[in-house]
């Protein structure tokens, strides 16, 4: 009886206590990555991460090199911002475009009340039901800075691109160390599950780095391999401007 009624006090005081904030997360990054396909550079991303008065605002360009900047002179750009909660970030808007006239501008807007999600694209909208801790496919790669390695082991969240959302789960691998133009890195290896037909998509986080991606490879179902490499980063720790 006497355990039971220990049992039953905890269950109360677990109750009664505040939830756990969020893991503290750097105010700000500055992170630049070397773009290749199938090996070859093709460019090079540059990404701005701010949190400021609950909110937050990422901008990522990316600027093709060699022979692809003679037909891609203007920057693919990607943008997302939203809100920064207990649970980590809260996006509002996304978007992706080359330009104001370009035709395969896309654009997610979120609407948490509502539990709503608007699809911009293709000159058209559509609404799709919002799953709670849904993200977009640029504010989805800061997430990872409020999680801790143990919360990333059985990873599952929906995401959306600008033209769809989807449940992503992804599975860790072994514990690894990782070269980059930034030196040795200890990672978590990432690796999307993923049905027939579906990309193939590995995440490697850096430990000593708040746990942010440092190096991603896609291969589509042609074979053509993507990859984003980290090359520069600028993080004050976690509560500095």
């Amino acid at each position: 009886m006497t355990e039971r009624i220990i049992t039953q006090a905890l269950l109360l005081l677990a109750l009664l206590l505040p939830a756990a904030p969020a893991l503290a997360a750097p105010n700000s990054v500055q992170a630049q990555y070397e773009v290749s396909l199938n090996g070859l550079p093709v460019g090079i991303m540059q990404d701005v991460f701010e949190i400021r008065d609950g909110r937050y605002s990422i901008v990522s360009e990316t600027h093709a090199t060699g022979v692809l900047a003679l037909v891609q002179r203007r920057p693919a750009r990607v943008t997302s911002s939203g809100e920064v909660g207990r649970a980590g970030l809260r996006p509002l808007a996304f978007e992706a475009t080359r330009g104001n006239s370009d035709a395969r501008r896309v654009r997610a807007d979120f609407d948490w009340s509502a539990q709503t999600l608007t699809l911009t694209h293709d000159g058209r909208s559509e609404t799709a039901a919002l799953p709670p801790g849904a993200q977009d496919r640029l504010s989805v790669m800061y997430q990872f800075l409020f999680l801790t390695a143990d919360q990333v082991r059985e990873l599952k969240f929906a995401m959306t691109n600008g033209r769809k959302i989807d449940q992503y789960r992804y599975a860790i691998g072994p514990d690894t160390a990782l070269d980059t133009p930034m030196g040795r890195l200890a990672v978590i290896h990432l690796v999307k599950q993923r049905a027939t037909g579906d990309t193939a998509t590995e995440i490697w986080l850096a430990r000593e780095h708040a746990m942010l991606p440092v190096k991603m490879r896609i291969i589509e179902e042609d074979g053509s391999r993507y990859e984003q490499v980290i090359a520069k980063l600028d993080m004050p720790p976690a509560g500095q401007p």
